[in-house]
């Protein structure tokens, strides 16, 4: 699905135009892109319901009134502004906006995951085919130096053949508590997401791609929601932080001390901090007080996704990956442990390194080891978001993909792990994993 674009869209120092399909912070984050490298991406559209939200993008990016827009709809009425798109809408939106991009025209970076079912993953696979249009996905942990320098190892043939892949997210307390307690990814019935999907569906993507070629064939799941119910509040806890409840100052949950005091998730607690909105002290107060959902007691939300899960996972070929999500830890992180024919490679991706040992049948020895190190960023994914937004500027370019690519038809086998894991643990079931070809 990679083509050259069309050089009449660009402009004549070689740079990728692209347009913002929802103004949120991950797309903020990617579109950044273009403020860092100017002479590779300039942004020049955005789609944002929001009018505020697409006035301040308009004045981030420099981004002329006319091509500013409430919907996709409204951009793909008009000649073809761009080469791409980057689409970061909320999951459930995610099939309903690309579509018409990609009959207009656009390549498309689009967050994960690609769609809230595994029938309108293929729907969209099936239109980018049709349309002969770039699709790459924003799996962008493929792209942190962590997870490609273990892919790259196992590409060497250094352990050899993989037997078994584990791995775990660790998601933090207030992490938890922000997205899928009190946030937006908190119910199916609110952005059509599992947790699973929502949250893991990087740690999938990042097995099915460590197999390489090898498909998954067979997903069972276990998992629900432990903690975050009513009956397991505290007793004499309130309905909301700052209004009625006598524990606050005690509280893990306090949505003072975690937004305020603790400065945490701020983008997502206060509206268009991202783009550069900041309220007051008495403001933030008043808006934990009131109608803000990140005030809430965490045990008396409207959240029903889960909130530990494992899945486990046969590929084709015999081998077996497991994969465990426990919300609510102390330290979030992401480890991994693959066993070969000839070794093994473990690791946490925050530790900034990895092992890769191998047996050692001397005297005196059981194993040697080889420590890796790397230069691994405390935020966005582990460095990975800009560099996934690099390649994909390549791409358009022309140029060859990397090992990381995330092309739609690479990114899929980790979403139908995700779905079936679902059908799952809903249905006390295996399930099979359908085959691209």
């Amino acid at each position: 699905m990679h083509k050259k674009v069309d050089p009449s869209l660009k402009s004549e120092d070689q740079r990728i135009k692209a347009v913002i399909i929802g103004a949120g912070n991950r797309s903020l984050i990617y579109a950044s892109y273009a403020l860092q490298h100017p002479d590779e991406l300039q942004i020049v559209g955005v789609v944002e319901p929001n009018l505020e939200r697409r006035q301040l993008t308009s004045e981030r990016f420099g981004i002329s009134p006319e091509n500013c827009f409430a919907s996709v709809e409204e951009l793909v009425v008009h000649p073809q502004l761009a080469d791409a798109a980057i689409n970061g809408t909320m999951d459930q939106f995610h099939l309903e906006t690309t579509l018409p991009l990609l009959k207009a025209g656009y390549d498309v970076l689009l967050e994960k995951p690609i769609g809230v079912s595994e029938m309108e993953v293929f729907e969209l696979y099936e239109a980018a085919k049709s349309y002969n249009r770039t699709v790459m996905i924003c799996h962008v942990m493929r792209y942190a130096p962590f997870y490609l320098e273990i892919r790259k190892q196992i590409e060497s043939g250094i352990i050899g053949d993989i037997i078994a892949i584990q791995t775990e997210e660790n998601v933090s307390y207030h992490h938890m508590a922000t997205s899928f307690v009190r946030g937006k990814w908190n119910s199916i019935a609110n952005c059509d997401s599992s947790m699973l999907l929502a949250k893991c569906c990087h740690d999938l993507d990042m097995i099915s791609w460590m197999k390489g070629s090898i498909r998954p064939k067979k997903v069972s799941s276990f998992g629900g929601l432990f903690q975050f119910r009513e009956e397991k509040a505290p007793e004499g806890s309130g309905t909301r932080c700052l209004v009625d409840c006598p524990i606050e100052a005690t509280c893990t949950y306090s949505a003072k001390k975690m937004y305020m005091e603790q400065e945490l998730w701020g983008n997502y607690a206060w509206d268009n901090m991202h783009l550069g909105i900041i309220p007051t002290h008495e403001e933030k107060i008043e808006s934990l007080r009131t109608s803000n959902p990140y005030g809430r007691c965490v045990w008396r939300c409207d959240n029903d996704v889960v909130d530990h899960q494992t899945v486990i996972i046969e590929f084709e070929d015999g081998s077996t990956a497991s994969h465990n999500l426990t919300g609510a830890t102390s330290k979030p992180c992401r480890t991994i442990h693959i066993t070969g024919t000839k070794g093994e490679i473990s690791g946490t991706m925050e530790d900034g390194y990895f092992l890769v040992r191998q047996p050692d049948t001397r005297s005196g020895h059981v194993y040697k080891e080889e420590r890796i190190e790397l230069n691994v960023a405390a935020d966005m994914h582990g460095g990975g978001d800009l560099r996934l937004v690099a390649d994909f500027v390549r791409t358009l370019r022309g140029e060859k993909p990397s090992l990381s690519s995330t092309a739609l038809e690479k990114s899929i086998y980790g979403h139908q792990i995700g779905f079936a894991a679902e059908r799952a643990r809903s249905e006390n079931s295996v399930e099979e994993i359908r085959s691209l070809v």
